[in-house]
């Protein structure tokens, strides 16, 4: 695919926020850029106010004309069904259709890649690391697989003359497979879309091929304690980061000072004393270890690394503070994995000793559902109090037997209610003062404003 041949864009699933990416991405290449998703989101809204057209109903009236098909550049996400009337146009047409991931894969070969994987933590690392090359000498483009508060988008276009790109890596359906980096990042390699994968082994096989790509006298920077071998990638050079003890990239003396995180870090390229990370959340400071090293290893200077992570503002939906009251604190998170719950939940209470902490959480697949609801319960009954949704299906049809009752009575803690998302206004109104989470990656980001305008009407702000 000759992307420069190209003068018409058209994305099936456009809202999606790595499709969305690349199309704001192509818009700035001055290509015409549309597409179709099915619901309207701020986001959808965003790509329409920025010149780019988008339908929410699925019909032919919209495909481009079919003497113009051989320019136009076709992109589709696996959630689109196969029924889907504008698909199976493109089918029935020949038209050639490519993934999000092999077009990113083909933009990315054309410039130095730098590239954010793991089952959980790419996205911070992946918003932090383009943040700290962004405010450098380096520059970069990045493509993030969530929304950057610095730039009020999950597309950073450089400023300056650059050839590196900092992508996230996505392990979803292998996609991170179409990525060749000079340098790769590893974040966490716990079990999770065991639909696509299988079992555990083939997921590991997968990081194991994903390293492998890394060019020849790339660099491998992984979290200190997976199980990832140097072998795998015989002309890489690997290096560990921890915040957990000592690593060839690591933090120490982390403490809070005046609602911000200090730490010290310790690296080949010397030491570097008191960063300051404003963004809330201790395993956002091992975030900023992973990004840190990254940006050291692409040639950021120290104290282009240390004036830049001072002014990052983080993530929407990552550890994202919506309501600061006199009673109640609420924080909306994306995390869908145990061990992400399971984080979030223990930066919550580093945050906030000795304060209630309730959680809201919407379960995301039927397939993860099943396949995780002890570890899930196990990470949820760190509570004070769980108000328990629906399962999200996302891509998926139900599975007979799964639902959030799996998990809800292997939760051990005493206060804990099944909710449909319409009551959630109504519970929310009633609970006691402390710290209120919402967590989840389906469609309950969609009742954060609802529940801090009730937040705002109870505490009168």
């Amino acid at each position: 695919m000759n992307l420069e041949k190209v003068h018409r864009v058209y994305l099936l699933g456009i809202g999606g926020i790595g499709m969305s990416a690349l199309a704001r991405y192509f818009r700035f290449q001055g290509k015409r850029v549309e597409g179709y998703d099915r619901t309207e989101t701020d986001l959808t809204r965003e790509l329409e106010e920025e010149g780019i057209d988008v339908h929410y109903e699925a019909d032919l009236k919209y495909v481009p004309p079919f003497n113009d098909l051989d320019n136009t550049l076709v992109i589709y996400t696996p959630a689109i069904p196969e029924s889907n009337i504008e698909l199976q146009f493109f089918r029935k047409t020949g038209t050639a259709m490519y993934k999000r991931s092999q077009i990113l894969g083909i933009i990315a070969a054309e410039s130095q890649c730098v590239a954010i994987s793991g089952t959980h933590g790419k996205t911070s690392v992946t918003t932090m690391t383009a943040h700290l090359l962004h405010q450098s000498s380096i520059d970069c483009t990045s493509f993030m697989g969530g929304i950057s508060r610095n730039y009020h988008t999950n597309l950073i276009l450089p400023e300056k003359e650059t050839n590196v790109i900092v992508a996230e890596a996505d392990e979803f359906d292998r996609s991170f497979l179409r990525l060749f980096p000079q340098r790769a990042v590893i974040t966490s390699i716990d079990p999770d879309h065991l639909d696509i994968y299988g079992d555990y082994s083939h997921l590991l096989d997968a990081f194991k091929n994903f390293i492998g790509q890394v060019n020849k006298g790339g660099e491998v920077l992984y979290k200190k304690g997976l199980p990832i071998e140097t072998s795998w990638n015989e002309e890489a050079i690997f290096y560990s980061y921890s915040i957990k003890g000592k690593a060839d990239f690591y933090g120490t003396n982390i403490r809070v000072e005046e609602g911000a995180y200090h730490f010290d870090l310790f690296t080949p390229f010397g030491e570097f004393s008191d960063l300051h990370l404003a963004y809330p959340g201790l395993m956002n400071v091992e975030n900023a270890v992973a990004a840190c090293g990254l940006a050291l290893l692409s040639g950021v200077t120290g104290d282009e690394v240390r004036k830049a992570l001072a002014t990052y503002q983080g993530v929407v939906r990552r550890f994202d503070i919506r309501f600061r009251g006199n009673e109640t604190v609420y924080i909306d998170d994306y995390a869908h994995h145990p061990k992400e719950l399971e984080a979030t939940i223990l930066s919550v209470r580093d945050m906030f000793p000795d304060r209630k902490v309730t959680g809201i959480f919407q379960p995301h697949l039927y397939s993860r559902t099943r396949d995780m609801a002890e570890d899930f319960a196990t990470s949820l009954s760190l509570l004070d109090e769980l108000i328990l949704l629906d399962i999200y299906p996302a891509r998926e049809e139900p599975i007979p037997g799964v639902d959030s009752r799996l998990i809800f009575e292997k939760v051990t803690i005493k206060d804990k209610i099944l909710c449909s998302k319409e009551d959630l206004p109504k519970v929310v109104e009633n609970l006691s003062s402390g710290i209120l989470l919402t967590l989840g990656a389906g469609d309950i980001d969609q009742w954060v404003e609802p529940i801090v305008e009730v937040l705002r009407r109870k505490e009168h702000v």
